[in-house]
């Protein structure tokens, strides 16, 4: 894979590391808020999930160099 970003690429990916860290923190509050216990379980499934993408779209970016 290339090891460097084009600028777009760059803003594109901040803006879904944005929507994830706002998914991420939707799910966290809710699953305590949750009743039944197989929402829960679908909301904790999805904050596992949504940690491991936030650190690779944060790895991602921090990892590749920005070209104009």
């Amino acid at each position: 894979m290339e090891e460097r970003l084009a600028l777009h690429e760059r803003l594109e990916l901040q803006e879904i590391l944005a929507f994830k860290n706002i998914c991420l923190t939707k799910s966290s509050t809710m699953k305590g808020l949750v009743g039944c216990d197989e929402l829960k379980s679908i909301l904790e499934m999805d904050v596992t999930e949504g940690k491991k993408h936030v650190q690779q779209l944060s790895k991602l970016i921090k990892d590749r160099e920005v070209v104009m």
